[in-house]
Order: structure tokens, then sequence, then C-alpha cells
């Protein structure tokens, strides 16, 4: 009986060795990764503006009487890739801006506290500083929904519109659904530094790749920010006003301005929070979250209606 546990026990030891050799590989291997595909971002895809001493990206396109500018879900590695697939579809017809926020694509990663009212000034700042005057058609897609919010309450006259693509509204902002939240970064940040995403097929879990619109190139370049972005302190500490967002979004008017709010079909609470206390048109969708990128041609017609006939 002892001799068959002391096999039983080597054979454990074994492939915990094994397990520990697999593991210290895949984290050299990704290491190794990551410095190649520096040279797929050297150039950024859209203009670097300087805000609060770091870099901020600022994509702009298309010419026209109306600015929108698109704010990225929360924890979106490549803003400017998530969002094409979309904003491809109307930059003929308005000038199109992208703000990738302190962490995301091609701006810095920031270790500084991250209110919502820190990043309405800071994305203020970064149009300012790339030449972009208001007013501003604002197109959020989840997290950045409360952003829209408190960037229209607070600077009415900067905001003419809201589009959400499936925004996040305070009806939604649960202690469960946080922790939901958290248990996720904590997931997708212990992926990324020790490589577990380069296990994983990325190309089928992301919208943007599957129904999307996005090029080979387009595609490489989304792919080495996820590796390199994911978890940074800059996305994490973005959590941490959430709640707080939320009551002084309710604590003050709604902004009364035209929305228009593309959601979830699933989500009823949030469809009646949108109609009832923001007076925003409801366009319910059968689909994932990433709207943008499954919906795109349904959502740009809708759009452009919109725009033509609800902003002066």
């Amino acid at each position: 009986m002892k001799k068959a546990l002391k096999v039983v026990g080597r054979i454990i030891l074994v492939f915990l060795a094994l397990e520990l050799i697999a593991f210290i590989a895949l984290f050299v291997f990704n290491r190794v990764m990551l410095k190649k595909e520096r040279s797929i971002l050297e150039t950024p895809v859209g203009q670097l503006v300087e805000v609060d001493g770091n870099n901020m990206c600022v994509y702009t396109g298309g010419e026209g009487e109306h600015t929108i500018v698109f704010l990225s879900g929360w924890g979106v590695a490549s803003p400017i890739m998530d969002l094409r697939s979309l904003y491809e579809l109307l930059d003929d017809d308005y000038r199109i801006v992208v703000i990738e926020r302190f962490g995301y694509g091609y701006s810095d990663n920031v270790d500084s506290e991250r209110s919502f009212d820190t990043i309405i000034r800071q994305d203020r700042a970064a149009l300012s500083a790339a030449g972009i005057d208001g007013s501003y058609i604002l197109c959020p897609h989840s997290l950045s929904g409360l952003e829209s919010l408190l960037w229209a309450q607070t600077y009415p006259e900067e905001v003419e519109a809201i589009v959400g693509l499936d925004m996040v509204l305070p009806v939604e902002c649960t202690d469960t659904w946080l922790d939901g939240i958290r248990s996720k970064f904590r997931r997708n940040r212990f992926l990324c530094r020790t490589g577990g995403f380069r296990l994983m097929n990325i190309d089928v879990r992301l919208d943007a790749f599957k129904t999307g619109t996005l090029t080979e190139e387009e595609k490489d370049i989304y792919r080495a920010l996820v590796y390199a972005k994911t978890g940074n302190d800059s996305v994490k500490n973005e959590l941490e006003d959430i709640q707080g967002a939320c009551s002084r979004i309710e604590a003050a008017p709604m902004p009364d301005i035209p929305m228009l709010m593309f959601i979830m079909d699933s989500k009823v609470e949030e469809m009646k929070y949108a109609s009832e206390q923001l007076s925003a048109e409801v366009v319910p969708l059968s689909c994932g979250h990433y709207v943008h990128n499954i919906m795109q041609e349904e959502i740009s017609g809708d759009m452009k209606e919109f725009i033509e006939e609800s902003v002066v």
C-alpha cells in the first residue's frame, strides 16, 4: 500500500513539475512576443496629444456638419478598431472622432485616480488639443454611457445628442453587476500577465473579428493591443467611481437633448429607464452586447435618420 502511495505521489509531482515548466514557458513566450509585437504598434492609428503630461490617442475621419464622438466600453483594448465597423459607415456624412482613454489603445497607461469627472476633463482636453471643437453627438458603448450622461449634464452646451450603443445606465449598476465586472477584471489581468490569452482563440471571442469588417492588418493591431493592454491599472481604477457616477447622474436633471438608444432586447429595465427617465427613442436589438459589430448596417441607417430629423 505504501509503495502504491509513493508511486501515486511521484506521478503527481511529475505532473505538477510539468505544469510549472509549461507555465514558465508560456510566461517567457508571452514576454518575447510582446517585445516582437511592439513593431506593429509603433505608428499610432490616430493622433497622439498630450493630456496631463501623458499621451492620449484621438482618431479623426470624415467630414460633415455634425461631429460624432465615439467612446468605447470598459476594458476594450483597441477602441479605434473595435468601433470601426460602425463609424466607417458614417464617415461619408459626418466628422468621426474616437477617443482612446488612458489605458486604452495607443494611449498611455496611468496609475492615478480615474473618476468619471477626471475622464470627462481629460477627454475634453484631448479633443481641444486635437483641434476638435464642439458641439458633439456622443456615441458611447457600454460603460462610457455614464460618462456621456455626466458630460451632457455638466457641459450641456457641448453635447447636442447622445446615441447609445447598448450603453450602461444607472439602473444597471447594482452591487451584483459590479462584482461581476471586478471578477472579470481579475481573470483578464491574470490571463494577460501570464500569457494565457495566447492559448485562447480571441478571433472567435471578439465580435469585431467574427462579424465586424476589420482587415487582416487591423486584426493584427487589435490582437497586439489585447495582449499588451488588458488588465492595466488605468482600466482597473475606472471601476472605483461607477456607483458615485450613478448617484451624481440621478441627483441632477437629466439632459434635455435628443437621445437614441440601441439596447439588447433582453434588458427590460434598461429599456424602461431609457424611455421613461431619459425620454429617449429606444431601439431594441436581438443580438449581443457589441451591437456596433453585429448590426452596424441597421444602426448606421437609424443613426443617419435620427441625426437628420432630430439634431438641429
